[in-house]
């Protein structure tokens, strides 16, 4: 545990100093891990097993910032985000025996532990509607047509990165990390259904009806045309 706290800790005040998260900067290739990575976590996870301290750290220091990406995205809160981002990975100190790497790589299960607490905390801080009363408060869309490309390719800045940050807060938490974990993350679908326990072709319908909103939401703000 010494080592978890070690490595979440750095910079004046004991506190998690992290970067502002970037639409598409963070995390860009999370999804697309290449083999020698896998192994790497694979290796590392093992050594975390075996008391090895030093891989804690390790394991730590390489998926902080991609936590923090995630959390950010859906809270929209640099204190939250890194208030959750040390609880995740006090969760994973915890849970990390559960890990089978056979069954999928660490950076999907990792995934879906931080959607699984940013879930529990959405509840427990009541942020938004209730996620099982999602569907009937949506209604029908404006726009059903899916925004060509990423979500974030007509948006640039700063300033631009606040608008769509301000437009994710206004999606149901099921479209935002559907949104978030395909167009700002670049998961594979596949991945992004391990990650959410749903089908495939759910993951499709919520991006579609997730881009859809979010498309609405931008052109009441002037910023789509």
């Amino acid at each position: 545990m010494a080592a978890v706290t070690q490595a979440l800790r750095h910079g004046a005040g004991g506190t998690v100093v992290l970067p502002m998260a970037q639409p598409g900067g963070l995390g860009a290739a999370w999804g697309r891990t290449a083999v020698s990575d896998l192994d790497l976590d694979a290796q590392l996870v093992e050594r975390c097993l075996q008391g090895d301290e030093g891989a804690w750290e390790d394991l730590v220091k390489a998926h902080t910032r991609r936590v923090y990406a995630i959390c950010y995205r859906f809270t929209g809160k640099d204190s939250e985000a890194q208030d959750l981002t040390q609880d995740v990975f006090l969760r994973v100190f915890k849970s990390v025996k559960s890990f089978r790497a056979g069954e999928g790589s660490f950076a999907v299960w990792l995934t879906r532990l931080t959607r699984n607490l940013l879930i529990d905390h959405y509840r427990r801080s009541k942020m938004d509607r209730a996620t099982d009363s999602i569907e009937d408060q949506l209604g029908v869309m404006e726009n059903r047509a899916a925004i060509e490309g990423r979500t974030d390719a007509v948006l640039a800045g700063r300033e631009a990165s606040e608008v769509l940050q301000g437009a994710l807060a206004k999606l149901s938490p099921e479209l935002r990390e559907t949104v978030i974990l395909r167009d700002l993350e670049e998961m594979e679908y596949r991945e992004i259904a391990q990650v959410l326990a749903v089908p495939e072709g759910t993951v499709k319908s919520r991006l579609n009806r997730g881009r859809a909103e979010l498309a609405r939401i931008l052109r009441r703000q002037k910023v789509l045309v």
